[in-house]
């Protein structure tokens, strides 16, 4: 490198070394047809630099797909052929394209039937909790064994009813107010221990499974079942009546729950889950209904005392005769003792006029 005149002068002779090699090396840019992979055809290496129209176009012509052929015999044999006319097809719609379907073509949603998915599901209910397989006799029992709960839950709602009407209008429809709260009184006890008798029945069965050794034999764990039930059905006739069809409710679908899981445990035949849930909704629907009866009357009615009520009642009138007997034994106690001392004092008087007199004399 020469200096000359303040300016850096390229020498001829200059010696490049490694360091000015590699500089050259790394800014130098290779041409743009190094970059690009070798084309395998002419036509597609050229058309790298043209634009894409260009090359779409170059494609087209050149494509050998079967589809891009024109069939010269079949255009040939159609233009020979006669349209046919159809003028029953014209329509004041014919020449307006459909949008979700073809024209001439079946409307597959025109014929389907809206309700498809509903009775699909109709029917996957009515096969899942299908009685085919319940014993006849076991069915029909069944079913008459909840008329009962059933006609008493429908009992309070009309006598509701028939009290809601008198309170407004001051006539019931059938019964007076006083006359249907008196028969609605007489119906709680019998839907209350009805209810009681039920569970403690659905926990016996249990026993009878038992001693026929279905599914083997369980000893303690299935005789369980039966002394549960009873246990918390029986207490339920002490609470007032909206506590007690609660808890019999509550209970009612505990047992379902468990004979449930007695037939997945193959404890009770494979039917009997399927039976109990009707029987069991039947029942619940029957305290629902009740219980909705009985809260559009709960201000309008005065409340019977419950078994509990009439034992706290009992206890109380027993502790206060007690205490009346205990009261009238001191009463002649002290009368006693005071009818002593007057007789004493009696006594001591006869002396002294004894006394006075043999003074006297």
């Amino acid at each position: 490198m020469l200096l000359r005149s303040g300016q850096a002068v390229r020498s001829p002779f200059r010696y490049r070394s490694t360091a000015s090699k590699l500089a050259r090396h790394i800014n130098h840019k290779p041409p743009v047809a190094r970059i690009c992979q070798p084309a395998k055809s002419v036509s597609l290496a050229l058309a790298i630099r043209k634009p894409l129209s260009i090359s779409l176009q170059r494609y087209q012509s050149t494509s050998s797909s079967p589809y891009d052929q024109i069939d010269k015999k079949h255009e040939e044999a159609v233009k020979h052929d006669k349209i046919e006319v159809h003028p029953d097809l014209v329509s004041s719609t014919s020449s307006v394209h459909q949008v979700f379907h073809e024209q001439g073509v079946d409307d597959p949603e025109k014929d389907a039937d809206m309700l498809a998915g509903v009775k699909e599901d109709l029917k996957t209910i009515k096969e899942t909790f299908a009685l085919d397989e319940v014993p006849r006799e076991a069915l029909i029992i069944g079913m008459a064994g909840v008329l009962p709960y059933l006609a008493t839950s429908l009992s309070t709602v009309y006598l509701a009813w028939d009290i809601n009407h008198a309170d407004l209008d001051g006539q019931g429809f059938l019964l007076s107010g006083p006359t249907a709260e008196l028969v609605l009184h007489i119906v709680e006890p019998l839907q209350v221990g009805y209810g009681a008798v039920i569970i403690s029945f659905l926990g016996a069965i249990h026993w009878g499974l038992e001693w026929a050794k279905y599914g083997g034999v369980h000893s303690y764990r299935r005789y369980a079942y039966g002394v549960v039930a009873p246990a918390v059905a029986w207490p339920t006739i002490l609470l007032p009546v909206e506590y007690a069809l609660i808890a019999q409710f509550s209970a009612f679908v505990f047992l379902y729950f468990a004979d449930a899981r007695a037939v997945v445990r193959g404890w009770a035949p494979h039917w009997y889950s399927t039976y109990r849930f009707v029987l069991t909704f039947v029942v619940g629907a029957s305290i629902v209904i009740s219980l909705i009866g009985r809260g559009q009357i709960a201000d309008k009615i005065n409340r019977l005392p419950s078994p509990a009520d009439r034992i706290k009642a009992l206890r109380d009138s027993q502790l206060e005769a007690m205490e009346t007997e205990e009261r009238m034994k001191r009463d002649r106690m002290m009368a006693a003792d005071e009818g002593e001392e007057d007789g004493e004092e009696g006594e001591g008087d006869d002396e002294d006029e004894g006394e006075e007199e043999g003074d006297e004399e």
